[in-house]
């Protein structure tokens, strides 16, 4: 209830509530980073371009950012970009680069 309270109050959040939000940031990181590494290279995109796709692809699908990741960082392993999601990056180009 602590945490409520200072939400309410204007106080800073529970402190542990931050570390476990830095715990899954320092845990997700490595592969948001491997997949932006993906899409630059099968797309020559920048880093904040892919980003970007990465972001939109995660909106628009209603999928965890990092869920998102790891799908695009297995398909370096399969070989193949599953249908869905090859669609959804392409519409998330084509985006990008009308705008």
């Amino acid at each position: 209830m602590k945490g409520a309270r200072a939400a309410v109050s204007g106080e800073a959040p529970d402190e542990s509530v931050e570390l476990e939000q830095l715990r899954h940031a320092m845990e997700t990181r490595p592969v948001i980073d491997q997949a932006k590494g993906v899409l630059m290279a099968a797309y020559s995109l920048s880093p904040e371009d892919a980003w970007k796709i990465l972001v939109t692809v995660s909106q628009h699908s209603n999928t965890k950012l990092n869920a998102v990741a790891e799908e695009i960082v297995a398909s370096t392993q399969e070989g193949v970009v599953d249908g869905r999601l090859r669609t959804m990056i392409e519409a998330a180009l084509k985006q990008l680069r009308s705008g």
